[in-house]
Formats: structure tokens, sequence, C-alpha cells
């Protein structure tokens, strides 16, 4: 069995190793805390759906059985925290890009027009984008994160260019 840095840290976390414990929260929770920024728009919450995900990953990780890559089960618990969220708090909007200032150093009016572009989106195509585009995930680590075909992952990506290209160009 190969084992990799992710499974000897859950290995390590499983014999009561604290060192382990934090280096696991390091390396993931920025990663978390931005794919709840895209889905909840308060700061103040979206942090509040990070820590209940590994709050729920730590009430459980005595029965997870690594697969792959640790994070892609960290993006399941953050997307079914924030869809828990929303089903309690249907009032606040589902989506907002995270406030860092863009790699790319684009304009506000053009970060604007981005967001607006990602919102337009129906929901099942948006969230597909904000994991392919903003979170920049592999499609088959998509469709487990989902848990949707890979064939529905590459349409929606696809759907998702149409959608946002035409958006563009029509602002």
């Amino acid at each position: 069995m190969n084992l990799d840095l992710d499974d000897l840290l859950v290995q390590r976390m499983r014999m009561g190793d604290e060192k382990a414990l934090d280096a696991f929260v390091t390396k993931y929770y920025p990663a978390i805390l931005r794919y709840c920024r895209l889905h909840v728009e308060d700061h103040g919450y979206a942090e509040d759906m990070a820590q209940e995900t590994f709050a729920r990953f730590f009430r459980t990780f005595r029965q997870y059985r690594h697969y792959g890559k640790a994070v892609n089960y960290l993006y399941v618990i953050a997307a079914n925290a924030c869809r828990d969220f929303y089903r309690q708090n249907r009032e606040l909007p589902f989506m907002e890009l995270p406030e860092e200032p863009d790699r790319r150093a684009e304009s506000p009016e053009t970060q604007t027009e981005v967001r607006m572009a990602l919102d337009s989106l129906p929901k099942d195509i948006r969230e597909v984008a904000v994991l392919y585009f903003v979170q920049e995930r592999k499609q088959k680590d998509i469709a487990r994160i989902l848990g949707i075909g890979l064939p529905l992952v590459k349409y929606r990506i696809g759907r998702a260019r149409e959608l946002l290209r035409a958006f563009l160009d029509n602002s």
C-alpha cells in the first residue's frame, strides 16, 4: 500500500498526535475557508462553516478511510455544511468571491463583473465553475466532491464557459 502525507497525518492523529492535527489543519484550513467564502457571503459565517467542516471531520475521522486526497473529503464536508447553513438561513445570498486580492491585479470593475457573471450561473453549474475556475480543482476531484459523474462535470464546465463568455461579452 502506498501511503501519502495525508494518510500518515490521519494515522498520527488517530494515535493522539497533536502536532499532526495542527499540521493537518494548517495545511487545509486556508483552502476550505476560501471555498466557504465562495458559498457564504458573510466572512464570519464562512469562518463558522470552515470550522464546522473540521469539527465534522474530527468527529468521524476514526472511521475515515483514506482512498484519495483528504482535501477532497474536506470539500465534501464543507459543501454539506454550506448547504445545511442555507437550509437554515435561506435569506442569505449563496455566493461571493473572496475579498483576497486577485493574483493578476484585476481592476475592481473586472472583479465585480466576474462576481456578477458567476452569480448569474445556475446553482449546479456555478458550484462546478467555482471548484474548477476559482479553486482550481481537477475534474475528477470535482466529481468526487460533488458525488456526480465525470461526464457531467465536463458538461457543466463547458456550459459554464459558454454562459460566462456570453455574460461577459454582453457586459
